[in-house]
């Protein structure tokens, strides 16, 4: 039988760590521009994408990496960096380019980058995923709570992307404008922080911490 206290602690952490509300003006910033339809496309496969990396890491995760001879602390490195170009972006000119009423570029598409990963699927989604996988036993009972668990964070993620666009509609164009800049300030400051986190990690600043 499932502990309940493991259920009600899984979600919540998961919730957390992904941060479903916090998603939505990244989501408005990151789909600026786009259509109804294709906000809701980018969205829908955003969170597909981010579902499977979150069930794969659960199963795999930790025997992956080490396979590949990844750390955890690289890998936050690295989701740090490619957070700090998008941060760039949305401080410069893509996003000032939408913003001044031009057409997106076709060939971008932000569901899989940085939506997916490593804004929904982020380094501490993942590791939480192994965490989680390995408190809940050698049995699979438990491993399928957790599943489930995430998928059921992932629907709160993409019902909240839907409702973007009167969102958006209700910041109006100089309120989107302020607000892009500002999140690409904060996500400038989280991909640092990523990245200061993950060189912690590896145990090089340990004797300064």
């Amino acid at each position: 039988m499932i502990d309940q206290g493991f259920v009600i602690t899984t979600f919540v952490t998961l919730f957390v760590v992904i941060d479903p509300l916090g998603l939505i003006p990244l989501f408005i910033a990151l789909t600026q521009g786009m259509s109804p339809a294709q906000r809701k496309s980018v969205g829908r496969r955003a969170c597909l994408i981010a579902a499977v990396l979150l069930l794969i890491f659960g199963l795999l995760g930790e025997s992956l990496l080490n396979f590949v001879g990844i750390s955890m602390p690289a890998f936050r490195i690295a989701g740090g960096i490619l957070l700090f170009l998008t941060a760039l972006d949305m401080l410069f000119e893509r996003r000032t380019q939408r913003r001044e009423g031009q057409h997106a570029d076709p060939a971008h598409d932000p569901s899989v980058f940085p939506l997916a990963m490593p804004l929904i699927a982020g380094p501490g989604a993942l590791a939480s995923m192994i965490l989680l996988v390995g408190q809940a036993g050698t049995g699979w009972t438990g491993k399928l709570v957790v599943f489930a668990e995430a998928l059921l964070v992932i629907g709160i993620v993409l019902a909240l992307f839907r409702v973007a666009g009167p969102i958006e509609c209700a910041l109006g164009r100089t309120g989107t404008m302020v607000i892009t800049r500002l999140l690409g300030m904060l996500l400038a400051a989280l991909s640092v922080q990523f990245v200061i986190d993950g060189v912690v990690g590896t145990g090089l600043l340990a004797s300064t911490g």
